[in-house]
């Protein structure tokens, strides 16, 4: 592994940091946006049991908010439940929106890395065809120095499309599993504020 980055030259070197992160990043928001950390499977029913036991108390309100983003969403609407549905609401919607947002987290730079990647590779690319043209002299080029050029150009290439390709999938995939999971979050605290009101049994 060691010898093609080697062979590759220093252009590379930009490529194996990018890859690096990219790898980083879509680990941790593997780890961070698999289902049952955001939206922990029946949760709204042991809310809505607890309400119905013991109603709100601040132990309730805590422990939502340290639990997941979906409990971050259902404390901030049990905080006005004295209030009209439409206040409610409004806090949902608010604590939800920030809730999202963490979700997209580094989802911005996974994106970048996707983009800038096969333009890096054109750079080490075009180092290697400078190369090339730097090696002609009027006896002709070495042999040696010619290979070194095209190996610099070749493996750049490639390897800005190896980097870039995963990242786009990861980007797009996560940017998919977000949505979802931001529409799911919406539907369970309707559900909530519907059945606090009185609107759903």
């Amino acid at each position: 592994m060691f010898n093609l980055i080697e062979a590759a030259g220093w252009p590379i070197w930009l490529l194996v940091i990018c890859s690096l992160i990219a790898v980083t990043l879509i680990v941790e928001r593997l780890i961070y946006l698999r289902g049952k950390n955001v939206i922990p499977p029946n949760l709204l029913d042991e809310v809505v049991n607890e309400l119905k036991q013991r109603g709100v108390s601040p132990a309730m309100l805590e422990r939502l908010s340290a639990g997941s983003p979906l409990g971050k969403v259902f404390a901030a609407g049990l905080k006005n439940i004295k209030s009209a549905p439409e206040v409610m609401k409004e806090a949902i919607e608010e604590t939800g929106r920030a809730a999202s947002h963490e979700m997209e987290r580094f989802l911005t730079t996974l994106g970048t890395i996707a983009s800038i990647s096969p333009l890096l590779g054109l750079f080490g690319t075009l180092v290697g065809m400078i190369e090339i043209f730097g090696a002609q002299n009027a006896g002709g080029a070495a042999p040696a120095e010619l290979a070194h050029g095209i190996s610099v150009a070749l493996y750049n290439t490639a390897f800005g499309l190896i980097v870039a390709v995963p990242s786009m999938i990861a980007y797009r995939h996560f940017r998919a599993q977000v949505d979802s999971l931001t529409i799911e979050m919406e539907q369970q605290a309707i559900k909530l504020v519907e059945v606090v009101h009185g609107e759903r049994k």
